[in-house]
């Protein structure tokens, strides 16, 4: 291995270094040490005994200063030849460096690593051993430098992390300086306020010594002076004393008393007053509790008209609870009312069309727009086209001039079975309702007289047979049921023709007439002077029907006075009940019959809610519901209804179940309605 060459070195110096390397590799030939007499390593210059060793050579100084050494000491033993090339490599090789660089360590070791190799190459038998301590001091040194280099960050962060705290201290130090002599200032005024209760101190205790000292004498002189006091009370009582017994033996010289008698009189007066104070103790604790008797009268009677007072205010409480109930029901009622007009406004208002102008009807209707003015007074859209198609059905009616017939099958009602054409009559509506009336007449007299109810169909032809004979009476059957038919708006014609085709039973006819009839009489019975009119009918029809609510009454009381020509107090109640020439009832008798089935439309609601989510209902059963929601029902009414639901007779026995549905509408056709007063209305 050579040397490292530099840049800066002259051909002569590479000559010598050659040499030097040829030197080095000869002398590896031959043995360049000699052995010790114990066969170790002669250490230079240590072998030779007894030889001079100058302190002050340096064996890596120049040839010229040796020499000139070797001259002063000729004694001294020379140097290996080795030893010395090696040291003159080194000195060329340091003398050739550079170390004002800032790595001259690191280049002034290069030389000596190269050096050490040469030495340990030239040694082969220590070869390994020098390699291995060459070869750790390496990896020791490329270690340290490792570290060094890792932490020279850390040192220039240190330096940073120095200043910056540095900085910090003195911008505390600053900021804190106001604070300290503050402090200080705060210090010495402490110290002063410390220094002058100290001094305060001091003399409040000289000033307690001396009030201590003060109240020892003072208080020496007041025990002194209390002696003297109580030595002066004393003498002051013995002269007391012996004045007292002067003035005493002087009294009883005077007076002539014995002591012992008034010493006995004076223990006989004090047992009496003993015995005073415990009767007296006595009446206290048994009288206590005992009030005078003017308080106890005064207390009773102002007693007696609180509690008049309070029986007044409860019967008042209880009265306007009672009214206050009444109004609750009224309000749930009102509002039931209420939430039935909004679902039925918004059902109105959802399925139905804006409102027709009806007046356009006038210019088609026979008898102009005064014909159609008393056709449409107080009715309502749905009946305004009862009556159109009324009018539009009669009109087209008399221009017909036969009806086909219907046949003869068992389906056919008994007075419609005819085969072939039939003759239209071209009856007026004038016509019809006299013949449907003398009908009534006919069939009730009949009635009357077999006391037993016929069927109204088979009545009707027979009626017909007997005023126009077997071939006409199918003429006349027919015209007036078309005519019935097409007039709905028309009680007589309407109620007729709902009997005959057996959608209502006769019974409903006859009670309607019943209760106008009831009404008619009621109000005469008011008239005293059978003048036909009366002040005020309210209370008649309050007494008349006695079930209705005041609304009810209201509306009819409403619908009588909306026909009154006379603007008198007086009344004409029976043209209330006046009929015009085709049949047609006043609006009085039109709203009583309106709230007729309105009222049975209720009681049966109440008994379809009564009944529940039942779907087939027996007759124990709806007896049970009947007696619920009309507890005033007498047994024959209640035996009427039940047989109206089973189409039985009174005396058979129960019959099955039906469908309440089927039952509900058997009793919406017959004559139903409630007996007593609601059980709801009663607790009112």
């Amino acid at each position: 291995r050579t040397a490292p060459e530099s840049s800066s070195e002259t051909p002569d110096c590479q000559t010598r270094i050659n040499s030097l390397k040829y030197i080095l590799s000869k002398k590896q030939k031959t043995r360049s040490f000699q052995l010790s007499a114990r066969g170790h390593w002669s250490t230079w210059p240590a072998f030779a005994s007894g030889q001079t060793v100058l302190r002050n050579h340096k064996p890596c100084c120049a040839p010229e200063q040796r020499q000139s050494s070797n001259k002063q000491t000729p004694l001294t033993i020379p140097k290996p030849r080795y030893l010395e090339q090696l040291e003159s490599y080194l000195r060329k090789e340091l003398q050739s460096l550079d170390l004002t660089k800032k790595n001259s360590q690191e280049l002034k070791l290069q030389p000596y690593r190269e050096i050490f190799e040469f030495f340990i190459d030239n040694f082969k038998t220590y070869k390994p051993l020098l390699s291995a301590i060459k070869n750790e001091y390496e990896v020791t040194l490329a270690h340290q430098k490792k570290t060094i280099r890792a932490l020279e960050p850390l040192k220039a962060m240190v330096a940073t992390v120095s200043e910056e705290c540095t900085r910090q201290i003195l911008a505390l130090q600053e900021k804190e300086k106001d604070q300290i002599n503050t402090l200080k200032q705060e210090k010495q005024h402490l110290l002063k306020f410390i220094d002058n209760m100290k001094e305060e101190n001091n003399s409040l205790q000289t000033q307690v010594e001396h009030l201590q000292t003060s109240v020892a004498e003072e208080y020496a002189r007041y025990l002194n002076e209390y002696g003297a006091r109580k030595v002066l009370l004393a003498k002051l009582n013995d002269m007391h004393h012996e004045r007292l017994e002067m003035t005493r033996h002087q009294v009883q010289d005077v007076k002539g008393e014995d002591v012992v008698k008034l010493t006995l009189a004076l223990k006989i007066a004090r047992q009496d007053l003993t015995k005073a104070q415990v009767k007296l103790n006595t009446t206290i604790a048994d009288y206590g509790d005992v009030v005078p008797r003017r308080d106890f009268e005064s207390l009773e009677k102002k007693y007696s008209d609180l509690l008049q007072e309070m029986k007044t205010l409860q019967k008042d409480f209880d009265q306007l609870h009672k009214e206050y109930e009444t109004l609750l029901e009224i309000h749930r009622e009102t509002a039931e009312e209420r939430d039935n007009f909004c679902a039925e406004l918004q059902r109105v208002q959802r399925n139905c069309t804006p409102r027709p102008n009806w007046a356009k009807c006038s210019a088609v209707i026979p008898g102009g727009a005064d014909r159609w003015g008393c056709l449409a007074e107080g009715k309502t859209s749905d009946q305004l086209v009862d009556v159109l198609l009324e009018e539009i059905g009669t009109g087209a009616l008399r221009e017909i001039n036969v009806f086909p017939g219907w046949g003869k099958g068992d389906k056919v009602p008994v007075y419609l079975r005819h085969e072939g054409e039939v003759k239209n009559k071209k009856l007026t509506k004038k016509d019809v309702v006299n013949i449907l009336k003398d009908v009534w007449r006919e069939k009730i007299a009949l009635e009357q007289q077999v006391w037993k109810r016929s069927s109204l169909p088979e009545f009707f032809l027979s009626y017909l047979q007997k005023k126009h004979g077997d071939a006409a009476a199918m003429e006349w059957s027919y015209t007036l049921y078309e005519n019935m038919r097409l007039c709905r708006s028309n009680h007589v014609l309407s109620s007729f023709y709902d009997i005959l085709t057996g959608k209502v039973g006769e019974e409903q006819y006859h009670g309607q007439n019943q209760l106008i009839s009831n009404l008619q009489k009621e109000l005469a019975a008011c008239d005293s002077s059978n003048s036909g009119s009366l002040t005020s009918k309210h209370t008649a029809v309050r007494e008349a029907f006695p079930l209705k609510r005041k609304e009810s009454i209201q509306e009819l009381v409403d619908a009588s006075g909306c026909k009154l020509d006379s603007t008198e107090d007086l009344i004409d109640y029976m043209s209330l009940f006046k009929e015009d020439e085709e049949g047609n009832a006043e609006p009085f008798v039109a709203k009583l019959r309106t709230q007729y089935v309105r009222e049975k439309q209720e009681y049966l609601r109440q008994l379809k809610d009564k009944l529940g989510d039942l779907t087939e209902v027996n007759a124990d059963d709806l007896k049970t519901a009947f007696c619920t929601i009309d507890p005033d029902i007498d047994d024959q009414t209640l035996d009427t209804y039940i047989g109206l639901a089973y189409q039985v007779r009174r005396e058979q026995p129960d019959q099955e179940v039906v469908p309440v549905e089927t039952a509900l509408e058997r009793l919406l056709a017959g004559d139903v309605r409630r007996v007593g007063p609601s059980p709801r209305e009663g607790s009112t």
